[in-house]
């Protein structure tokens, strides 16, 4: 395995273009940005140096934050949904200009390969067109009255302000997935990123404001907050938001989902994955060893569809062990931005500590090194934050540690003998996000998708458990959540459902027959 030692680094031209700049001096950065509490500090784990400080939101600047949106509502919804539809268009366009620059600072601020970085902004865009075209298609029911004279329908209504909780690992998609929508559907949006990447959330504000300035348009569609968990509870606790649409992990899940539910509102939960291949003994390894392999180490393993578990059958376990630990030898490793480079590095330190732990555990719960992980240190690798990627031979998904969701680039690798075998590990795990079966067999194939296939929201033959698209409804089961966000009908989840009856006719004929005599 490589170690690509990291080459100068200029962030500040794109930085400067988005309406951010380095401030290595500690003060608070962020146009059409207002905080007045704590500033947080965001270190990049490419350099470890100390990019910006960012000041985090008060009680008293939330609540100007939430009257601005709910001001700003009353407009956004009256406006018709193409319209609406044209203005994420044109934020699309925005993002396409910034494209680069976005890309390098989701990089440079979160860590991942600046190819990533860019795909992430491209995700964005994705959502940006699928949502104009879905502004002509906020489609309701019509269906027959049991009452002579009489039609009924459905028809979808906004639901308000929709607060959004997003994670480091994708500081800019998935609010684009949940605001995009939102938006065509005539909602407002208050947006907590992740305290760890709070510059990539006044970027993508900032791109806003430029969008809504053109076109005249009310400050508080898109707002955002900072800080950490203590400003999601202000939204999580309000009942002035109906949706709360939170990613992260399930243990998270669990206080945002009893705290809005005992409001009687809505939440939207993308949580923790526990993510696993088979490979069968009809897979064709030519498609399954790069699918594997980028599925485990992609953004240094801090993907919710991070390819963790490798379920392989017995008769193809040595070769494909071979190839695999062939194809980690040629892994490069080092700064991001570098688009030589394949990995790069963990989040930050306390990362890195859960990585090294989880080794330990595999090893003292029976798990042989089939490749060696390790901390990298020396030059280039000065943040602390870049890991070797390690795979574990186990005995199964049964193993405590098997069972956890670990944010790092460390696979298990599993025998199986039948295909009902191999499902029962696949779906042998609390979590319920995406899923993978490797074959050219159409009846190991059909079994895998049927009913009693994988229990998981995303199943895939012959793709890896990540790289999901826009067009398809994203979210998965069990400890995941249960939400869904991105294509398909997902917009339901944004708008409240109205039905309505109107009555033609000359008389009022009662449902079920009942009459009352006048």
């Amino acid at each position: 395995m490589s170690t690509e030692i990291s080459t100068g680094i200029n962030i500040e031209p794109a930085l400067a273009k988005l309406g951010l700049k380095k401030l290595n001096e500690g003060t608070s950065t962020g146009k059409h940005f207002f905080g007045n509490g704590p500033v947080i500090d965001s270190y990049s784990p490419v350099t470890g140096d100390l990019i910006a400080s960012v000041s985090t939101t008060t009680s008293e600047d939330y609540e100007k934050v939430v009257a601005a949106a709910q001001a700003a509502f009353k407009t956004w919804r009256t406006m018709p949904a193409p319209k609406r539809g044209e203005i994420v268009r044109q934020f699309g366009d925005r993002l396409r200009a910034y494209k680069q620059e976005l890309g390098m600072l989701v990089s440079y601020e979160m860590g991942k390969s600046l190819q990533e970085g860019l795909g992430e902004v491209q995700e964005m865009i994705d959502i940006c067109d699928f949502a104009v075209g879905l502004s002509r298609q906020l489609y309701g029911l019509t269906m027959h009255s049991e009452r002579p004279g009489h039609r009924m329908y459905e028809q979808w209504h906004p639901i308000g302000i929709v607060g959004i909780v997003s994670a480091f690992n994708f500081p800019v998609a998935v609010w684009s997935w949940n605001s995009a929508l939102a938006w065509v559907c005539g909602d407002v949006c208050i947006w907590k990123g992740s305290e760890k990447t709070p510059l990539c959330s006044i970027a993508c504000q900032n791109v806003w404001n430029e969008v809504a300035a053109a076109n005249d348009l009310p400050e508080g569609i898109s707002c955002i907050v900072s800080g950490d968990y203590k400003v999601g509870e202000l939204m999580t606790k309000d009942t002035r938001v109906p949706l709360i649409s939170a990613t992260g992990s399930s243990r998270m899940g669990r206080i945002v989902g009893a705290a809005v539910a005992e409001r009687f509102g809505r939440s939207l939960l993308e949580l923790g994955g526990n993510n696993a291949i088979i490979v069968t003994p009809n897979a064709d390894l030519k498609i399954a060893i790069p699918g594997i392999v980028f599925g485990a180490v992609g953004t240094a393993g801090q993907r919710c569809t991070t390819t963790r578990r490798l379920i392989i059958h017995e008769s193809v376990y040595e070769e494909l062990k071979s190839k695999l630990v062939s194809a980690y030898s040629q892994i490069r490793i080092g700064n991001p931005l570098d688009q030589n480079n394949h990995v790069g590095p963990l989040i930050d330190t306390a990362a890195v500590e859960m990585y090294q732990k989880s080794i330990n555990d595999a090893i003292a719960q029976g798990g042989k090194v089939i490749v060696e992980g390790g901390v990298l240190t020396g030059e280039g690798f000065e943040s602390g934050c870049y890991v070797k990627p390690t795979i574990i031979e186990v005995a199964g998904s049964h193993l405590p540690i098997v069972q956890h969701e670990t944010f790092a680039p460390i696979l298990y690798i599993m025998k199986y003998n039948t295909i009902e075998e191999a499902v029962a590990q696949q779906n042998g795990v609390v979590q319920g996000l995406s899923s993978s079966i490797m074959t050219l067999n159409m009846r190991e194939a059909e079994y895998f998708l049927s009913v009693e296939g994988s229990d998981c929201g995303i199943a895939n033959v012959n793709i890896g458990t990540s790289g999901a698209e826009i067009g398809g409804a994203f979210g998965g089961e069990k400890e995941t959540g249960g939400g869904r966000e991105s294509g398909s009908d997902s917009w339901k989840a944004y708008m409240r459902r109205q039905t309505n009856t109107i009555n033609y006719s000359n008389s009022l004929p009662l449902a079920q027959g009942i009459k009352f005599d006048f």
